[in-house]
């Protein structure tokens, strides 16, 4: 894909960063959810343009950190490297194959 958001450190920085502040707003504000769900999903859209890894999905990686049930919660900090940059990972793997099968195509355009 010739998208910048969907270039690998776009697609696993941003979802990666993404789980980790959606982490933290539910481990500080997590008696309010309503305030950890907006602060989790701004503040992953601020730390991706900060960081340059923008990868709009992101955004639903930290809001699925706080509204995620019991089983994501308890996972803690481990959940921004699995599920969420395991299948980051897994979804690159994919794209690789996908993209570079094709005669003319060529994905990534850039890894870093």
């Amino acid at each position: 894909s010739a998208s910048p958001f969907a270039q690998p450190r776009n697609l696993v920085g941003g979802h990666v960063i993404s789980g980790l502040i959606g982490v933290l707003c539910y481990q500080v504000y997590g008696q309010h959810l309503w305030v950890a769900e907006a602060l989790a999903v701004s503040l992953a859209i601020v730390a991706m343009l900060l960081t340059r890894t923008l990868h709009p999905p992101g955004g639903a990686t930290a809001l699925i950190a706080v509204i995620g049930g019991e089983k994501i919660r308890a996972l803690g900090l481990l959940y921004p490297l699995m599920p969420a940059g395991l299948g980051a990972m897994i979804l690159l793997l994919i794209g690789l194959l996908a993209n570079n099968l094709a005669a003319h195509r060529e994905y990534p355009l850039y890894w870093w």
